[in-house]
């Protein structure tokens, strides 16, 4: 009898922790967000091939006369905030997708929307290229988001066709095969030496932003990030059910339009400045499910997006760092951190019975 009363009493505190912790979950679960975004921002300034300390770094960003003004703001602070941007814009792009597709698998490198912007913008730049023409940020968009809208739209027509979720992720990722198995043509086969050089682009990278990117990439990511907020009663109530979601008012043929041109702009811009990044979309949103939860998208939206911020931050370093002088490209960390994290989510849908 004693035994089982200090077993209740155990259990007992264990719960009482659980629910104190339950409680400060929210702030908690930001607060280390933010601290972490911050920690590895300042990181990526200091950490590089020419060493810098700390004060060095705050020397830089903060003294036009500094002699490490170049390095810290023209280097790395120029690829920090895209980073930033473009990591926060691609999980909520596959935030966006999920919802879309009711699916945590869904995101716009796996079904092959990142591929398809890679492979009209490749074929853009290279056409304009070869006629001593530079397409300017405007154009990179337009076509990274016509690649984008073309790849969905492929995989909007498989979806009514297969009933089964894994296997339009399987059509998807046949999809983004055949558009990089194109683009790599495309780009091997070009005669001049700057188009050769989008090979590096096309692996993915955050090293060619330059500080006019940064304005016209925070002019499209920001703004996109704020209408989704206004998003966030539709889409918890699309989450409920399309039915649900009609009962409530929702014009839901109106909404899907408006999650796949939302999803479509920012994976567009990512992959129009870094090329297709690979596993951010997926992976950070069921991170932060893991983290907060939750499925509440006023949560899950300044979530995903931190989370993806965060998570580029740390990847980017890697890329940089790891083999230094020479540098990985993005989106080969990103695989490696994304990947297993993927192959985790679809082992728990298999033993749940999902689809």
């Amino acid at each position: 009898m004693r035994s089982n009363g200090r077993s209740g009493k155990i259990g007992a505190a264990f719960a009482g922790i659980g629910r104190v912790f339950d409680a400060v979950r929210l702030p908690l679960g930001f607060a280390v967000l933010l601290a972490a975004l911050f920690g590895f921002a300042f990181w990526n300034l200091v950490a590089g091939t020419q060493a810098t300390s700390v004060s060095d770094a705050i020397d830089g960003l903060f003294n036009p006369q500094s002699p490490y003004r170049v390095i810290v703001t023209d280097v790395r602070l120029v690829r920090v905030i895209p980073a930033i941007l473009l990591g926060g814009a691609l999980a909520l792009s596959g935030f966006l997708l999920q919802t879309f597709f009711a699916n945590p698998i869904a995101g716009p490198f796996i079904l092959g929307i990142s591929s398809g912007a890679k492979l009209v913008l490749s074929v853009t730049m290279i056409g304009f290229l070869s006629r001593g023409i530079v397409a300017n940020s405007v154009m990179l968009i337009a076509a990274s988001f016509l690649g984008a809208m073309l790849s969905m739209g492929f995989v909007l027509a498989i979806s009514y066709k297969v009933k089964r979720m894994s296997m339009l992720i399987i059509c998807g990722v046949m999809i983004g095969y055949i558009c990089s198995a194109i683009t790599e043509f495309v780009i091997r086969f070009a005669d001049d030496s700057n188009i050769v050089k989008l090979h590096d682009w096309a692996m993915g990278s955050f090293a060619n932003v330059k500080w006019d990117n940064v304005i016209v990439i925070a002019a499209v990511v920001i703004p996109a990030l704020i209408v989704t907020f206004f998003l966030s009663k539709p889409i918890g109530a699309y989450q409920l059910g399309e039915g649900y979601a009609q009962n409530m008012g929702v014009n839901v043929k109106a909404f899907r339009v408006a999650l796949i041109l939302l999803s479509g702009i920012l994976s567009a811009c990512v992959t129009a400045f870094a090329g297709p990044i690979s596993f951010v979309g997926v992976a950070v949103p069921h991170l932060m499910r893991r983290l907060f939860k939750t499925e509440k998208p006023l949560i899950m939206i300044p979530a995903c997006f931190l989370g993806g911020a965060v998570f580029c931050l740390i990847c980017d370093l890697i890329a940089r760092t790891a083999f230094a002088p020479n540098e990985l490209s993005i989106s080969s960390v990103t695989a490696v951190f994304g990947a297993p994290i993927v192959i985790l989510v679809m082992l728990k849908r298999q033993k749940e019975g999902g689809r």
